[in-house]
């Protein structure tokens, strides 16, 4: 299996980086491979900062995998789901250092920081789903009930509205926008000062700040991903 993921422990902060050589698609091998990388920084860091290649983070879910067949695309979903999930109640403050595009599952990954840094740059944020014919999944919806404004939700989903970085500052879905020079930096700056905190009453905060939404996922994600993929 090809290393689509690099892993460097900076001082307590794990630096993990998603690095397909292309658009870095959440394919099951990416899905396995940070899998794999949150398992080594929860046993060895006290904080993790996810990085993608330069000028793509993540593109979101495999389209060869998802035009392979209602199965393999529900599966993929489903294990990347469980993935979002994690990330999102990450015992470890989360930093995320959004390099370049991020849409569909690419987006909800960025959604699932502690602290979303992005470069400044012509990148694209968003959810296309409705625009290329697909529901916005449950998983999506609450994602970015939870982290954007108000008013930028109905745009965000049901407009398919895509977003440069000082727009995504300005929606939610970004914390900070810096030079792309700075972004590693910056984010690993950030991941030490979060990682300073109690982590008893980090994680503990987390969840009760969290917990309601990712139980609402975990309830319907199976049922609402199986009807996603199922022509109406």
């Amino acid at each position: 299996m090809a290393d689509l993921t690099t892993y460097a422990l900076d001082g307590a902060t794990a630096v993990i980086t998603m690095d397909d050589g292309k658009a870095n698609a959440l394919s099951t091998e990416m899905l396995d491979q940070l899998t794999a990388a949150l398992d080594r920084a929860e046993g060895e860091a006290k904080a993790i900062v996810l990085a993608g290649r330069p000028d793509r983070f993540c593109a979101g879910f495999d389209l060869k995998v998802m035009m392979s067949g209602p199965a393999n695309a529900v599966a993929l979903l489903t294990k990347g789901g469980e993935l979002l999930m994690r990330l999102y109640a990450a015992k470890l403050p989360l930093v995320i250092a959004c390099t370049g595009h991020a849409l569909a599952g690419g987006a909800l990954v960025l959604l699932t920081g502690d602290l979303r840094i992005v470069s400044a740059g012509a990148f694209k944020i968003g959810l296309n789903e409705v625009s290329i014919g697909l529901p916005v999944p449950v998983l999506a919806m609450e994602l970015a009930r939870d982290r954007l404004i108000k008013p930028e939700l109905d745009r965000a989903t049901l407009m398919a509205q895509i977003y440069n970085p000082d727009e995504g500052l300005r929606a939610g879905w970004v914390d900070k926008v810096v030079p792309a020079s700075e972004l590693l930096a910056t984010a690993k700056a950030e991941a030490a000062r979060l990682g300073a905190l109690p982590s008893q009453a980090f994680r503990a905060t987390k969840q009760r700040l969290r917990g309601a939404t990712i139980a609402t996922i975990r309830t319907g994600m199976k049922t609402d991903l199986e009807t996603l993929m199922t022509p109406q």
